[in-house]
């Protein structure tokens, strides 16, 4: 009996050759050079389309930690992008298409793993299998996926900047509900006539992350990002997202001229998304515009606002919090398509469902890592309940606090980053993953 893991993009390859270096038999289907989504152009395995950096790679990050838990698991991945490492100061970075190469060359030489060219039309929902088929999966593969998930699968991601709570500025914000009904759910950030002429005067000439052609009508049919409704008008906006009826400001006992709601992101609530703020500027442009709002000055960004083609399922209500369809648990889904951001989180997702089809396939239990993980937190994080679901990057918010609360930002990160892998490193020796 062998595993079938189908899509040989990050994901799938790191799954295919976990899988396979435990002597167990992988196809790994992949339907390049036959066919060729809009994004790609390579025929090699493990396309980097966007970006050649895999994020940061300096101690206390977020990226950084996620790296770290990775190599300590024995990534194949992250181990050959340090062979394709070119200088990119503290990120690492990767000569792409060297980096494809070698992994091409790593899953084609491996005598357990045999690669079929062919595009998917349907899976077995008796044989383990993997999908990770990537945030473009169209076609018969999407409709066979849909048809067992039925409405939870999501075709663009159009997502607001997420902030952590601890760089909101609460003596310039203030938490209650419209007209003051029910819980005070939102924290308020109001603005006056003039902060807000100012933030819409820059919001509108904000530079613009480039689409690609195939994205372009689907995603702005689907949901206006708020740099072009602003366009439209001065008070589009204030009408709008930022509309302030039903709020009485604490400070001036007035209603605001306009207000910015934050929702918290988490039932720990140390996350917050600015509620209509999907946007397609480019990432810096949304720190500096964005923190033009009073109560978010000192904001710290744990996730920028996109809107592109992905494909991804509703994680939280279809998903178990190994990444297995709930109603068909012979089947992994990893990579973006099961709601991750970034390609290393895609592939950290691929090495836990590869570690996790071994196990079901010797007729072991799936495992779980720490939450004080990012990789276990961010797979907990994707799959707990949540009605607002999108996709979710690797970031400190999704960590559960530290016993102890440790006021500098920098060494609280250090602390994350110790407590981590102190915890992996003594999971590994618990369920002999070393």
């Amino acid at each position: 009996m062998s595993v079938t893991v189908i899509g040989a993009g990050l994901a799938g390859c790191e799954a295919a050759y976990r899988i396979a270096a435990h002597g167990i038999k992988v196809t790994l289907i992949e339907c390049k050079p036959k066919e060729f989504s809009p994004a790609h152009h390579s025929a090699d395995f493990a396309e980097l389309v966007c970006s050649n950096s895999l994020k940061s790679d300096e101690y206390a990050t977020a990226g950084g930690l996620l790296k770290a838990e990775l190599r300590s698991l024995g990534s194949l991945l992250i181990d050959l992008a340090e062979k394709a490492r070119v200088p990119a100061g503290g990120a690492l970075a990767v000569d792409r298409k060297l980096f494809s190469q070698l992994v091409t060359q790593k899953i084609t030489q491996n005598a357990n793993i045999t690669v079929k060219t062919e595009t998917v039309s349907d899976f077995s929902d008796s044989e383990l299998t993997v999908i990770a088929s990537g945030p473009l999966t169209v076609g018969k593969l999407n409709d066979a996926i849909k048809k067992r998930i039925g409405d939870s699968l999501g075709f663009y991601d159009a997502a607001a900047p997420i902030v952590s709570a601890a760089g909101i500025d609460m003596s310039k914000a203030f938490t209650a509900s419209r007209y003051g009904k029910g819980e005070s759910d939102y924290i308020n950030c109001p603005m006056n006539k003039d902060e807000y002429v100012s933030f819409v005067t820059e919001l509108v000439s904000a530079e613009r992350a480039k689409l690609h052609d195939f994205e372009q009508s689907e995603i702005f049919e689907g949901c206006m990002p708020i740099e072009v409704m602003a366009m439209r008008g001065l008070d589009t906006i204030r009408f709008g997202p930022l509309r302030p009826v039903g709020f009485t400001d604490p400070e001036t006992r007035k209603r605001p001229y306009a207000v910015v709601q934050l929702r918290a992101e988490n039932k720990e609530k140390t996350m917050y998304n600015l509620v209509g703020f999907q946007t397609n500027l480019k990432f810096g442009e949304q720190e500096r515009v964005f923190k033009m709002i009073p109560a978010l000055k000192k904001a710290e960004f744990l996730k920028y606002g996109v809107m592109h083609r992905n494909t991804y399922v509703n994680a939280p209500c279809v998903l178990d919090c190994y990444s297995r369809l709930k109603d068909y648990r012979n089947t992994f889904i990893a990579g973006q398509l099961s709601g991750v951001e970034g390609y290393v989180e895609s592939i950290a997702s691929g090495l836990m469902a590869g570690i996790n089809a071994v196990r079901v396939y010797k007729g072991e239990s799936p495992l779980l890592l720490p939450p004080t993980t990012v990789i276990g937190s961010l797979m907990r994080y994707i799959t707990a309940p949540n009605e607002n679901f999108q996709p979710m990057n690797a970031n400190f918010g999704v960590l559960p606090p530290l016993a102890e609360h440790v006021r500098d930002k920098s060494k609280r990160k250090a602390a994350y980053f110790d407590r981590a892998i102190s915890d992996l490193q003594q999971f590994q020796k618990d369920n002999d993953l070393i």
